[in-house]
């Protein structure tokens, strides 16, 4: 394994370039898009392969009540009713996809190897990786597979979990961060740091990657770390030295790797995640928080969220928010705008080049008073979302809308497809979910292709005009 010093951002100029996209994308190409899926028409996503490894069952709130083979039957072609009524027009914005849209163009064809990163921020439906891990294999069928990126370090909290990567650690670690955001804000980039002062205590990641990075403080009085792969000690880490985010990265052999970290003295340690990356294809990173508010992302560091999202470059930035707010009694329509405003404000200083792709909430029901109820609060954060992707643009797909629309959670639960709480969904519902929106966007991505050249001569006219 080789360690490299750190670097600057990779590919400035290409960066740029999807930033002058973004910016200078006529309105034109957003409706050109649009007409271009209504002539070809929307098909509903095809049923996901099964997976060959068995998946461990999520349990949140009280068990579906039973439901006779018939009675599932209706509802699953009720649900695939609503499925195929609400394709026309998935997104909002469209026309801001293109710059991502432009890189997997370039990927497909292999004029840019650069692997392409899209990063979820968002709420338990991100956090369960069922949604966001349907997703990452159909990116990676079509695109290739770029490898895990980033995921959390150890176990930081009960649920948490990555589908295309293992990991945990001793119980020494204590976790800061979660849904409160309670702390100094020193995070990293997923909004959950473990910490421990104790020697012995240590770390592993289970991934198949040709390039490592490992996400710690640097502080004063830091401890040292012990790197292995499997039983093989690699380097001795030190994390010592004035507040900064720290980072190391280190190139290895391509194939599978178990990596372990151990703390060498009782001495405090931070750790906040590992990236584990290939030389080509896509990453999926979900970066999911049970209880997760959009606004939790105002809690984190600034500076530290931004540097270490300028070394991932994401190609995309998917913001997954709105279940829990609302259900929040603290929520406010007055305020709720300009702080997701702030939101999207803060992502896009920190990843200028990124694409932002805002995932409505589901439709959502609780009990009250022994009876089902529809969680009222949904109607208002739509909104406020809409209207801010509509401000600074970014796209948006209302998944309630693509689901059915409001009151349709009542037909998923019995499908099989929603899980008793009525709000979140099963293993089936997420994958169901992460068909239809990959469908969605590759059919708008099929699109941008038909379009691309005259793109193409409209950015080339546009840039002499921006240099003067």
């Amino acid at each position: 394994m080789k360690a490299e010093s750190l670097t600057q951002d990779r590919h400035p100029a290409v960066a740029a370039q999807f930033a002058t996209m973004r910016k200078r994308i006529p309105l034109a190409l957003g409706a050109a898009l649009v007409g271009c899926c209504l002539l070809a028409g929307s098909p509903v996503a095809p049923a996901a392969k099964k997976k060959t490894a068995a998946r461990k069952k999520t349990k949140r709130g009280p068990a579906a009540p039973p439901v006779s083979p018939a009675a599932r039957a209706a509802a699953q072609r009720r649900v695939e009713a609503y499925l195929a009524a609400s394709a026309e027009k998935p997104f909002q914005q469209p026309g801001a996809l293109v710059p991502f849209f432009e890189q997997l163009v370039r990927l497909a064809a292999a004029e840019d190897r650069t692997p392409l990163h899209i990063i979820q921020f968002g709420d338990s439906h991100t956090a369960a990786d069922e949604w966001t891990g349907g997703l990452r294999e159909q990116f990676r069928e079509r695109f290739g597979d770029g490898g895990s990126g980033f995921s959390l370090a150890g176990h930081p909290f009960v649920g948490y979990r990555r589908f295309d990567a293992r990991g945990g650690g001793t119980t020494g670690w204590v976790s800061a961060g979660l849904r409160s955001g309670a702390g100094d804000g020193w995070f990293g980039l997923g909004g959950v740091s473990i910490s421990t002062t104790r020697a012995g205590q240590s770390v592993f990641l289970q991934a198949e990657c040709d390039r490592l990075e490992i996400h710690f403080l640097q502080q004063p009085g830091g401890g040292r770390l012990a790197l292995y792969d499997y039983d093989e000690p690699l380097d001795e880490i030190p994390t010592e030295g004035e507040p900064a985010p720290g980072f190391v990265r280190y190139v290895t052999q391509p194939g599978p790797h178990r990596f372990l970290l151990k703390t060498l003295d009782a001495r405090p340690v931070r750790l906040f995640g590992w990236v584990a990356d290939k030389a080509s294809g896509v990453t999926y990173e979900a970066l999911g928080i049970n209880g997760a508010e959009a606004t939790l992302l105002l809690k984190w560091e600034e500076t530290m969220l931004a540097a270490y999202l300028q070394r991932r470059g994401p190609g995309m930035i998917v913001l997954s928010y709105g279940t829990n707010e609302a259900s929040d009694p603290l929520w406010r329509r007055e305020s709720y705008r300009d702080a997701f405003a702030r939101v999207v404000d803060l992502l896009r200083r920190a990843a200028p080049a990124a694409t932002i792709l805002v995932l409505g909430p589901p439709d959502r029901w609780q009990r009250a008073r022994g009876r089902w109820q529809l969680v009222p609060g949904i109607d208002d954060i739509v909104a406020q979302q809409q209207s801010v992707c509509r401000e600074l643009g970014c796209a948006y797909w209302d998944t309630r809308q693509r689901m059915g629309g409001v009151g349709t959670m009542r037909d998923w639960q019995p499908a099989g497809l929603a899980q008793g709480d009525r709000v979140h969904f099963t293993a089936g519902g997420y994958r169901r979910l992460s068909t239809v929106l990959f469908a969605d966007l590759m059919q708008l991505f099929e699109a941008y292709k038909k379009v691309r050249p005259e793109t193409s001569e409209q950015i080339a006219h546009d840039r002499p005009n921006q240099d003067r």
